[in-house]
């Protein structure tokens, strides 16, 4: 079996494995203010640089400036940040980045990197006029003079005041006096699923349902692929 068979067998491997926890993905957005708010969610603001399909998806609602604009409107609530501290003492932050330790990202990559349509979809979306005149045309729009009336409302300074005495602030501040949040974060590090399709090649025994087979040689194979260092001569 040569290089380009071994390479063929772990990419196929890694497909396999990331259609198997496809269903668990989160769905994509499909309104600036649903972008904005996935953007700002420490669970779930990787998920766009696992897959480049997501990559696509996020890089053309970057061009939007609505979702710009939505940011910069959920950035003036405070609860949007209490939202962003809840989810960093959320396992499932662990897990949105610990899954970049997933074979099947790099592997997933790789196949996009020697994609033509994926390099050709970018190059579309940094070509395309529409985008442009949509920036363009974005400090004109309601929106946006909206945003800047609303840095002139009391109200919004009055919210900032109040918000450390708010009970969604007191609730986040009092987690980390919780043991069941270090129990969580515990059982977090040692479930497979944290871990991606990595952990669940570990989990998964070969012939279980579900399993996916893994040839012992096959892995030897590849180790020998590696170059040796050189031994350095004695002193």
């Amino acid at each position: 079996m040569n290089r380009m068979s071994l390479l063929f067998v772990a990419l196929t491997s890694a497909g396999l494995v990331a259609s198997a926890i496809a269903a668990d993905a989160p769905a994509t957005p499909t309104t600036p203010q649903e972008w904005a708010g996935k953007m700002l969610d420490p669970t779930q603001n990787a998920a766009a640089f696992k897959d480049p399909a997501a990559f696509q998806q996020w890089t053309n609602a970057i061009m939007n400036p609505a979702t710009s604009m939505a940011m910069m409107q959920q950035g003036m609530d405070p609860n949007t940040t209490l939202r962003m501290l809840s989810g960093m003492m959320n396992p499932a932050s662990m897990q949105n980045y610990m899954q970049f330790t997933d074979p099947s990202v790099a592997m997933k990559w790789m196949a996009a990197g020697m994609d033509p349509r994926f390099a050709t979809a970018l190059i579309s979306q940094g070509i395309n006029p529409n985008a442009y005149l949509n920036m363009m045309a974005a400090p004109l729009s309601p929106q946006m003079m909206g945003l800047g009336t609303q840095m002139l409302n009391p109200a919004m300074y009055g919210n900032w005041m109040g918000a450390p005495m708010s009970p969604n602030a007191v609730n986040t501040m009092m987690a980390p006096m919780n043991p069941n949040l270090y129990t969580n974060w515990l059982g977090a590090g040692m479930n497979p699923a944290t871990y991606g399709s990595w952990g669940q090649m570990l989990n998964m025994p070969a012939g279980q349902a579900g399993g996916i087979p893994i040839d012992p040689a096959l892995l030897m194979k590849l180790m020998q692929m590696m170059p040796v260092p050189a031994a350095q001569p004695g002193r």
